[in-house]
């Protein structure tokens, strides 16, 4: 599976939000500026999240977005559902019933094997980043990043 290079820009965005005081915003713009990014791209990449009731935006000269909820309840599923979908990249279209090879209809009553191990892993790689949150991201950086984070982040304002 390939995520697009936004995916990894909203984790970013929304770890660095987690890390601001709680009710804090961070403009596109700011965002831009601190990870060297396209402002009007960028901005466009996380409107799916304000959608999405990850984030809320606020217009105005000190607007921009801002955690919807505590970090503590905000998953990295829950950031890559809003702009990725929660489809599964892996899709079976029976192949296995057509052909010279095909199995005759007695032997595809069940899901295809291929079809169930693809639905498996998908719903591990679900879990895995349902297990995750923000607040559980901002733990594991070092204990210096969030200062830094909030004094750069102000800088760029």
């Amino acid at each position: 599976m390939k995520l697009p290079v936004s995916t990894e820009w909203i984790l970013h965005c929304a770890t660095t939000l987690a890390q601001l005081e709680p009710g804090a915003t961070a403009s596109a713009a700011q965002f831009a500026a601190y990870f060297d990014l396209p402002a009007p791209y960028l901005a466009k990449q996380l409107q799916p999240l304000v959608k999405a009731g990850v984030l809320t935006a606020t217009t105005g000269p000190r607007g921009g977005f801002r955690l919807a909820r505590p970090a503590a309840e905000t998953t990295m599923l829950q950031i890559v559902e809003a702009v990725d979908g929660a489809s599964s990249p892996y899709e079976c279209r029976e192949i296995r019933r057509r052909g010279r090879g095909a199995l005759p209809p007695e032997d595809c009553r069940h899901t295809c094997v291929l079809a169930a191990k693809m639905a498996e892993a998908h719903e591990a790689w679900r879990s895995s980043l349902d297990a995750v949150s923000l607040a559980d991201l901002v733990a594991t950086l070092p204990a210096s990043a969030p200062a830094r984070t909030r004094a750069l982040m102000a800088d760029v304002r």
